[in-house]
């Protein structure tokens, strides 16, 4: 019997394929989108404005989480949504990284030479770390 996929899901599942060897593509994970959503319900009845707000910065992580992916390579951090790459950081303009607040973690930053970075943790934290630990475990990670 053949499937046939969407053509959303025929971009995504090529990107899957096409990852170089030694390469890592990081796991979505929708814990952040969908607790900053569910954090907006009572926050509606409280305050509309605010509560409208953190509704629509959740479904924009949301959006993010299955559009957006990144991949490690033996050179670079790859940011992917979809087919197209968006930007490319090359390790060795990296000077340090960390993973804030390791206990439920919401934010990845990164220091380049001439730029700084912060990312929402939209992908597995696990996996994320396990990468940075393998392509740049030079660089300090100072959070410890």
């Amino acid at each position: 019997m053949a499937h046939s996929f969407g053509p959303f899901f025929r971009k995504f599942l090529t990107i899957m394929t096409t990852t170089q060897p030694g390469s890592t593509q990081l796991s979505p994970s929708y814990k952040l989108p969908i607790v900053i959503a569910l954090l907006s319900l009572p926050l509606l009845f409280i305050q509309l404005g605010i509560g409208l707000f953190v509704a629509f910065l959740g479904l924009f992580l949301l959006y993010q989480t299955t559009t957006i992916r990144l991949i490690f390579t033996a050179t670079a951090l790859e940011v992917w949504r979809q087919e197209n790459i968006l930007k490319t950081f090359p390790y060795a303009d990296w000077q340090s990284w960390t993973i804030f607040w390791p206990p439920l973690p919401i934010l990845f930053y990164f220091k380049e030479i001439n730029s700084i970075h912060f990312l929402p943790v939209l992908f597995a934290p696990n996996e994320l770390k396990e990468a940075l630990q393998t392509h740049v475990s030079d660089l300090s990670d100072v959070s410890g």
